[in-house]
């Protein structure tokens, strides 16, 4: 058969052998081949290789320029596709019918730039591993300049591609740089490779590898892909950092950390142990994280102490049906090596301690974790559960490194004891919401303008904390600016402004005036809904065209913008589609809950006591859901399954509640009758009254001589996010009614600014004051702005350790000051410094029945103690001061001391671990001698010697009143230690 015809006749098979793989190599080898043989000119190659042009289309273009160009071009093609494809991929295609044999090239090359083109395969395979030093020596020589430099090293490009850019602009640039190019070549050939390659005895092919999957990591990290990709953002220009910290319990660590620092030593809880957790709630910038490490490690700007980094995405996992083993997981997952598969993999067994793995997404595997079934020969297949559970747990490849991203209602105790550690994410801190902003909006003016009015709306500005509303606020910042309904207030306010931004801007709508524009799409908004709602049903979150067309989704509808390809299970006969974020899912879910007639009528309360399932007879229905009847055991397990589910449900139960509420139910009455709009209300409030009333009956009695505390559950925050969604102030007087304590406390409850918000709608119409405990959560500056108008209601506040710095504390004083019933603070472990104190300083001159002041494990020093002093020689109500783990000194104890000496309320004071000597002890001392109220003075872990002793002893004489002075671990003898405590048994030494 004629070549042209053979061309003509297997174009499918030669189309699938070029591009199945999903690599443009081989179709790159066949165009070198072509190149070098004459038969394409420098201009068809560069019609046919254009920038962002899909892969099949290019491999058309050349076939189609094959076949004009005549019979002796086909018989080349056809003999330089025999040479480049692996056999397996060339079965189909009849070569023998054809030349088999590519002839070298006997054309003389008179100048350097035709030998760059006669000789371009070679010159690739030669050049792909050291491309970095042929540039060094072309910029060195000032035949090239950084910027075409850096062009060439362009990370979205495999190294061989590297090479042919290489060669492209060299050819370009003329004979001397072609010259010289050759020349570093031949003596690259005559003195070895300049980098030694041997330093772990790797396979000669690993290094190739290492480029291809950093160069393929880089390529799929580049441009911003958290949220669907709606837009083509690089993520080196939009990236900014979210705070990230170690859990509250973790012994002298204090503050933010780093990126780098997630595999760092510090919070390692468990050295045996290799995978680190990586918690935060959804939205709070997990993926983005992710994708910011592997960038990083492509680009060689960190995370070089590993060779290999393989990414992992456990909602495409998810929909792995086949078994595979690690070798199957690493290769066909991440990136396959072109030769010695085996070799490379055996590198990667004999050095586990070089290699990184990333999972994104536990909580979204339809399986909870689980250590029953043990797998430990790295080339067994299994499922993929039991492959990735092994791995977590350090059965399978002990000593590699990895990093797991989830959501913490999804890790229970069986994983949490294989953990090194874990690292919390908490989102954006005020600074990084003006800094995404900022890198969000070119326009410096659109930038100032959406952030003034997020200082001007606290509410909003406190749901930007979360950066999936952070980008949806500077996606939609032209309905912001010009919001006629009211600038958004609820998670539920911010989520319809994206529906209307992506309806409107796809397909506009005449008069987008009222509440016209739902109804103008409802259809979409039914389809995508029913997609949601069955997705949260059954945990699936990548749908399939059959899902889509079992739920009337139409390609109009995907053209809005809601579902993007799920690219690594796409494939050219098979579409898979996501929803931008699982938010976003969640609030189409609820939408079908509000718009829909076909949901049953259980639907809603069921959705409101999901929270209760964990404690509930699975054989009970959630959603619709039916489990099976199964052993005890295997019931734990499947309670752990349901964690994330309820999340989910609970989230769309969140959003049904702001979608209700009176601000927005005029949107469904153009789409549905009145009737059932207010029988959903009534449901909802009804739901919510009921779940709150079970949560206040569970208070337990007080203990006699105490105050009636409630120690809220994370479900409880829940019920108060839901009743601010639905801004039905009515909901919160009924509920607060009926909540009768004196202390709450909410600590561990993962409350951040948008839950202090919400806190605040409903405990501002508390009855009588309470103490309100929110220590150990990411309340930060942000969040203490919102809780200011609850203040009126607090006659305490406890904020340990939620990352408050001295801006939160000048608003928060500023409100307090005008509150009669506020009467204690407590601040420990925040970030402080002396800033603060000339606040705390005018609380104490200001309000006299101020009486307790704890501001332990910050930064204050003498200076902020001496601005301290001014406010607390005229305060006559202060019981309890305590500033320990500070570093104020003798000056700052001599300071205090003169301001506390002449005191008659105080009872406690504290200055343990602050740097205080003699000369602070001395000063101290006054103040036992004249007090008539001090109790306790701790001055622990300080550096007193038996001279400033003396000084307290002789002051304890004089004062019977004083229980205990604390002076463990000083600079005391034991000698001067059992000397001075048999001479004054109240001294604690």
């Amino acid at each position: 058969m004629f070549s042209k015809e053979l061309v003509l006749k297997h174009r499918t098979e030669i189309l699938h052998a070029l591009c199945s793989s999903g690599s443009a190599e081989p179709l790159e080898r066949v165009l070198d081949i072509l190149l070098a043989q004459g038969e394409l000119l420098c201009e068809d190659y560069q019609n046919i290789q254009v920038p962002g042009r899909a892969l099949y289309t290019n491999a058309r273009q050349l076939l189609d320029l094959v076949y004009t160009k005549g019979v002796n071009t086909c018989m080349l093609f056809l003999a330089a596709l025999k040479q480049v494809l692996p056999e397996a991929h060339g079965a189909t295609i009849p070569f023998s019918e054809c030349c088999s044999n590519l002839e070298k090239k006997q054309e003389p090359q008179t100048t350097f730039t035709q030998t760059l083109l006669a000789q371009r395969p070679s010159l690739v395979s030669q050049l792909q591993d050291c491309t970095d030093d042929a540039l060094d020596a072309l910029l060195a020589s000032g035949h090239f300049t950084p910027a075409e430099y850096d062009e060439v090293q362009l990370p979205i490009h495999t190294p061989s591609q590297k090479a042919r850019r290489l060669l492209d602009h060299v050819r370009s640039k003329g004979e001397v740089a072609a010259e010289i190019l050759l020349q570093y070549i031949q003596q690259k050939q005559t003195s070895g490779s300049p980098v030694n390659k041997e330093k772990w005895n790797t396979p000669k092919e690993f290094f190739k590898y290492q480029k291809k999957l950093s160069s393929s990591l880089a390529a799929q990290s580049c441009f911003l892909s958290t949220y669907g990709g709606t837009s083509n953002m690089s993520l080196e220009d939009i990236y900014t950092e979210g705070h990230l910290e170690l859990p509250h319990d973790c012994i002298g660590v204090h503050g933010s950390l780093g990126l780098e620092d997630i595999i760092g030593v510090a919070g390692t809880v468990n050295e045996e142990a290799d995978t680190i957790l990586v918690s935060g709630e959804a939205g709070s910038g997990k993926s983005t994280l992710l994708q910011r490490l592997h960038l990083l490690w492509a680009q060689g700007a960190a995370f070089q102490d590993f060779l290999l980094l393989f990414p992992f995405s456990c909602r495409r996992l998810n929909s792995e049906q086949r078994e595979l083993s690690v070798k199957d997981l690493l290769f066909q997952h991440c990136c396959w090596p072109d030769r010695e598969q085996d070799e490379i993999f055996q590198f990667i067994l004999d050095h586990p301690h070089l290699i990184l793995f990333t999972f994104d997404g536990l909580d979204e595997l339809k399986q909870s974790f689980s250590d029953e079934h043990r797998l430990c020969c790295p080339t067994q297949c299994a499922p993929v559960p039991i492959l990735l559970f092994n791995l977590l747990q350090g059965c399978l490849m002990k000593g590699v490194q990895k990093i797991v991203t989830s959501r913490p209602e999804a890790v229970g105790p069986a994983l949490k004891k294989h953990l090194r550690k874990e690292v919390l994410l908490k989102g954006f801190s005020q600074a990084g919401i003006g800094c995404f902003v900022r890198k969000h909006h070119s326009d410096p003016t659109v930038a100032a303008k959406v952030l003034e009015s997020l200082q001007t709306n606290t509410a909003l500005l406190g749901l930007c904390h979360s950066p999936v509303l952070c980008w949806i606020v500077s996606q939609c910042h032209k309905e912001l600016l010009g919001c006629g309904d009211g600038s958004p207030q609820t998670i539920t306010d911010v989520y319809l402004m994206i529906l209307r931004h992506f309806l409107q801007h796809k397909s506009p709508v005449k008069n987008s005036i009222g509440f016209g524009w739902i109804k103008e799409h409802l259809d979409t908004v039914l389809h995508l809904g029913q997609l949601a709602f069955e997705g949260i049903r059954t945990s699936c979150y990548i749908f399939s065209d059959t899902e889509m067309n079992a739920c009337g989704v139409t390609e109009k509808d995907i053209s809005t913008g809601f579902l993007t390809q799920s690219t690594g299970l796409s494939s050219v006969h098979a579409k898979m589609y996501e929803f931008l974020h699982v938010t976003m899912q969640c609030f189409f879910a609820a939408l079908y809950t509000v718009l829909s007639t076909n949901t049953d009528h259980y639907i809603i309360p069921k959705l409101f006591e999901s929270h209760v399932m964990k404690e509930m007879n699975m054989n009970s229905t959630c959603f619709g859901i039916c489990l099976p009847s199964v052993e005890q055991q295997q019931q734990v397990s499947e309670r752990e399954a349901m964690a994330v589910e309820i999340t989910n449900l609970q989230m769309t139960a969140t959003f049904l509640s702001g979608l209700l509420s009176q601000r927005h139910r005029s949107l469904w009455l153009n789409c549905c009758p009145r009737a059932t709009v207010e029988k959903k209300v009534k449901e909802v409030v009804r739901c919510l009254s009921k779940s709150l009333r079970k949560h206040f009956r569970s208070i337990p009695k007080p203990v006699d001589g105490e105050k009636k505390s409630m120690h809220a559950m994370p479900d409880f925050v829940w019920l108060v996010k839901c009743i601010y969604e639905m801004q039905e102030s009515s909901i919160a007087k009924d509920a607060m009614s009926k909540l009768d304590v004196n202390h709450l406390k909410l600590t561990y409850c993962n409350i951040g600014p948008v839950e202090c918000t919400a806190l605040t709608f409903v405990l501002q119409h508390l009855k009588n004051p309470v103490g309100l405990q929110l220590d150990y959560n990411s309340v930060g500056d942000v969040g203490v702005e919102q809780l200011l108008p609850c203040m009126p209601i607090c006659y305490s506040l406890y904020l340990r350790n939620n990352n408050i710095t001295d801006e939160g504390i000048s608003k928060l004083i500023a409100k307090v000051i005008q509150c009669d019933n506020f009467q204690k603070i407590a601040l420990f472990n925040n970030m402080l410094t002396d800033a603060c104190t000339q606040h705390f300083s005018q609380l104490l001159k200001t309000k006299q029945n101020f009486i307790s002041l704890r501001l332990g494990n910050n930064n204050i020093t003498a200076e902020g103690a001496k601005q301290l002093a001014q406010g607390l020689k005229v305060n006559h109500s202060l019981q309890y001061l305590g500033l320990w783990g500070n570093k104020i000194g003798d000056v700052g104890a001599e300071a205090l001391a003169n301001a506390l000496e002449s005191s008659k309320t105080l009872v406690w004071l504290s200055l343990v671990c602050n740097g205080v000597g003699n000369a602070g002890a001395c000063a101290l001392a006054n103040i036992i001698k004249n007090s008539t109220s001090l109790e306790e003075l701790w001055l622990t872990d300080n550096c007193i010697t038996k001279t400033g002793a003396e000084c307290l002893i002789q002051a304890l004489e004089h004062n019977t009143h004083v229980k205990s002075v604390w002076l463990k671990n000083n600079n005391l003898s034991v000698e001067e230690v059992e000397e001075m405590a048999q001479r004054e048994p109240r001294l604690i030494l």
